[in-house]
């Protein structure tokens, strides 16, 4: 098998005994998605990357499944599979959704998180704040994200809020890649979450909740002019 030689893939070689080609090669792809190397509305042509991943043709077709599932990419009849598109109306959608139950996240986190699971919260926006100042890449921040709200639902012990906003997360974690990809709005969105946090730190539920729908209510405002772009 060959090595992952173009410029959306990089250089290296797929590994053969840490983990399972399939999710390897599924992961290089998300993160190729999710960094905006692969395009919204790219095609994704198995036989190039068969070509540029070095793995079989049937565990394309798996890979492919799998992001589907996900929400990463659309399978279009006559056509074949795609990175997702999301229309300024389908971010928009996803972003008043976000607003309501993040909010309402962020009320129950007040309310029945201990303290060690606010700590936890501040050390995660912490290293969102550290990843937006040294600029460590869309991978760094997104995951920095991921930690934050994690962190979040645990404390909010909530399983319907969990299980809700699971269904959106793939295309939450496009959008968010794609607001994030604006140049300075990694260090806005570091700085909205911290007023969550201390708003948090101070028992504030209301406080708390205007905060997380003011950085949503931003982060709209940049995915929505960037998808102009895209």
């Amino acid at each position: 098998m060959g090595t992952v030689t173009s410029s959306v893939w990089g250089s290296e070689p797929l590994p053969r005994v840490a983990a399972p080609l399939r999710e390897v090669a599924t992961d290089r792809v998300r993160a190729a998605i999710l960094d905006l190397r692969l395009r919204p509305g790219q095609r994704l042509i198995e036989r190039e990357l068969v070509e540029n991943l070095g793995v079989s043709r049937a565990t394309i077709r798996e890979v492919i499944r799998q992001l589907a599932t996900e929400g990463l990419v659309t399978v279009v009849p006559q056509r074949g599979a795609e990175v997702t598109s999301l229309s300024a109306s389908d971010a928009a959608d996803l972003y008043e959704m976000r607003a309501a139950l993040e909010a309402l996240a962020v009320r129950r986190f007040v309310q029945r998180a201990s303290d060690r699971d606010v700590r936890a919260l501040r050390r995660a926006v912490d290293a969102i704040a550290r990843s937006a100042e040294d600029d460590g890449g869309a991978q760094s921040q997104l995951a920095a994200k991921d930690r934050f709200y994690e962190v979040l639902m645990a404390g909010s012990a909530s399983g319907p809020l969990q299980q809700t906003l699971a269904g959106l997360q793939a295309r939450v974690r496009l959008l968010r890649a794609t607001s994030l990809s604006v140049p300075g709005r990694p260090r806005e969105a570091a700085a909205e979450l911290r007023a969550v946090v201390d708003a948090v730190e101070a028992r504030d539920a209301d406080r708390a909740a205007e905060a997380c729908v003011e950085h949503i209510r931003h982060a709209a405002e940049t995915a929505t002019r960037a998808l102009g772009h895209v």
